[in-house]
């Protein structure tokens, strides 16, 4: 499980499925600091700091990416990431409504921690969130 106050970063474009992802930490009794990207670019500066947005210090234990994102894709951000000797390490979890193998192959070539295609029912989510934090029990 998660530490209390290790922050978890959403980067999600979709704004029903930030309120979901909310509701199902929250009915996960899950109270960790969340930090939403709405774009890869967003959560880059966010991660490093540039562009005027204040800095993730720590960097977050967990990041939720959506693959189908504007301005620059879950692909494209992941490959920044994992070029970038400061944020490599991050630890990240694919939630995605992509359900195409070659989606989890390309993602898992990046080294993601997990991929996880987001359920329809809000039950069926709350249940996927479940699993994605007890990674980390």
């Amino acid at each position: 499980m998660l530490n209390q106050d290790e922050t978890i970063l959403l980067i999600e474009d979709d704004r029903v499925d930030i309120m979901t992802v909310q509701r199902a930490l929250q009915k996960n009794n899950i109270s960790n600091p969340l930090l939403i990207a709405r774009t890869g670019l967003e959560a880059l500066d966010m991660l490093r700091g540039t562009n005027g947005v204040k800095k993730i210090t720590p960097l977050p234990a967990l990041t939720l990416l959506d693959l189908n994102l504007p301005k620059m894709s879950g692909f494209e951000f992941l490959q920044e990431l994992r070029n970038d000797p400061e944020l490599n390490s991050l630890r990240i979890i694919v939630l995605t409504s992509s359900n195409e193998p070659k989606d989890r192959a390309a993602a898992f070539e990046f080294e993601v921690d997990d991929y996880i295609v987001k359920p329809h029912s809000f039950d069926e989510f709350t249940r996927a969130v479940a699993t994605i934090l007890a990674l980390w029990e």
